[in-house]
């Protein structure tokens, strides 16, 4: 018979960072899981993407086990990352803070494109776009 799920838990973490002290003791605590079972694997899963921060979701069944699933990283995250700015426009759209190449905006669509809600290449890049739109990166032609 299957477990059966009690929670389902969803936090972000830098890769390969994880420790039992807050945020992610907070978090998890109350759910009575393993912490330190928990950061050791987090950790394992993610050593390859160091500097990252990664949204984790994680499943804890009646029995205190648990699951968890690594997503791919927040949009505007890389978007910082691959513009190398520590943060977007305060002005939104109105003000220009740094300029991605459209290459790089396919990049990042293909980084997120298991995550997004598109079939395609394409519609991936929209949706990007937009985000950097909102945080005054402007895409070069």
């Amino acid at each position: 018979m299957a477990k059966e799920i009690t929670k389902v838990v969803k936090i972000q973490i830098p890769a390969g960072k994880a420790t039992p002290a807050p945020p992610v003791g907070t978090v998890l605590g109350p759910t009575g899981i393993n912490l330190s079972e928990f950061c050791t694997k987090y950790n394992d899963a993610t050593k390859d993407r160091m500097g990252d921060i990664l949204p984790v979701e994680i499943s804890i069944y009646e029995d205190r086990s648990f699951d968890f699933v690594i997503k791919t990283p927040p949009t505007a995250f890389l978007i910082k990352k691959y513009a190398k700015i520590g943060k977007g426009s305060s002005k939104g759209a109105n003000e220009t803070v740094a300029t991605l190449t459209k290459e790089q905006l396919k990049e990042i669509a293909e980084i997120k494109l298991p995550d997004l809600n598109a079939y395609t290449i394409e519609a991936a890049m929209k949706i990007v776009e937009g985000t950097a739109r909102d945080m005054g990166v402007k895409i070069a032609e």
